[in-house]
């Protein structure tokens, strides 16, 4: 089975209707990861068609660019590379604070370039932005890259409607990445009008809320050691409790259609759009081919408005801190 396509933006960007996110295969949801059966995971994930890879400098830091550079390092024509910059971090994992000055933007990418063994970065994203510069300064040295071939398209990650305007003012933006899913709705406040407004495709990240829509977690304890979800506000104690009702709801669904909890989660991702393609990472065979298979499970309008509202009574906020997103 290859899964079909979908086009993001308006300047030829094509990609598997469904993506991969890296991350989880370095940094935040595991203490070290199996490389080898990280990079199994991404072959089979592009022998199915799910080409558009995401990963970020930041994620690792710096190995998880690194990582994905050697999956594809002979199969480079299959992938669609999505990587970012923005977040500056040390080796040692410490938290530098944002850039998006023109300077810092032509240095990320010519270090992402090396880390990932390519000569194009074939989508680009500003991570967060940063507040301290224009957003057409940013932009601006985007597209300096593209005119000089190392990247081909350009995105944003956590943009608010303004700065989405903005930017598109610039230089065509081709993807939106923005965290969205059935308990995580905030992109419909503004963000996702702007996008569509511009011609601008959406990326959705955490589809699984980091796991949780899919049932996998039915206690704080059975989040592993060192996760960092285990500071995260939705997966508090109180707020826990709470939205284990979003998933019951879920499975609910899910049992209608013969579908885990996961699949039905992503196909209500999926049915947001043509212009959507969510990014469901794993680090796992099973997973992976479970998670292509939602592309199959199809929700009634009904079950779409039953999701949605279940959403509405989400518990937490998305991040400790939420200083940096949608500006």
């Amino acid at each position: 089975m290859t899964i079909a396509t979908r086009t993001l933006g308006t300047q030829g960007l094509v990609v598997g209707a469904q993506g991969l996110g890296c991350m989880g295969m370095s940094d935040f949801y595991t203490t070290g990861g199996d490389e080898k059966t990280s990079i199994a995971v991404i072959h089979r994930a592009l022998e199915l068609g799910v080409t558009l890879l995401d990963t970020a400098d930041m994620y690792g830091p710096f190995t998880n660019e690194e990582l994905v550079g050697r999956a594809i390092a002979d199969r480079r024509d299959q992938a669609v590379i999505a990587t970012k910059f923005s977040v500056v971090r040390e080796a040692d994992g410490s938290w530098k604070g944002l850039r998006g000055d023109a300077a810092y933007v032509k240095q990320a990418c010519e270090a992402s370039l090396r880390r990932l063994g390519v000569d194009t970065i074939d989508l680009y994203y500003q991570h967060r932005v940063d507040p301290q510069t224009p957003i057409e300064e940013t932009v601006g040295a985007m597209a300096e890259l593209v005119k000089e071939g190392k990247v081909r398209y350009l995105g944003l990650s956590e943009a608010g409607a303004d700065t989405i305007r903005r930017a598109c003012a610039v230089h065509p933006i081709s993807a939106l990445q923005s965290e969205w899913s059935i308990w995580t709705q905030d992109i419909t406040n503004g963000p996702l009008q702007a996008a569509r407004a511009h011609g601008v495709g959406i990326v959705a990240y955490s589809p699984l809320g980091r796991g949780f829509l899919s049932g996998a977690f039915q206690s704080r304890e059975d989040l592993p050691e060192g996760d960092y979800r285990q500071h995260n506000p939705r997966f508090a104690e109180e707020a826990f409790a709470a939205n284990l009702a979003i998933v019951r709801g879920v499975q609910a669904v899910a049992e209608a259609h013969g579908a885990t909890p996961a699949q039905v989660a992503l196909a209500w991702v999926h049915a947001r759009g043509a212009d959507v393609v969510p990014i469901p990472g794993t680090k796992r065979l099973t997973y992976l081919e479970s998670n292509v298979a939602a592309l199959e499970v199809t929700l009634t309008p009904d079950e779409l408005g039953t999701l949605d509202a279940l959403g509405q009574a989400v518990v937490g906020l998305r991040y400790p801190d939420m200083s940096g997103v949608q500006r």
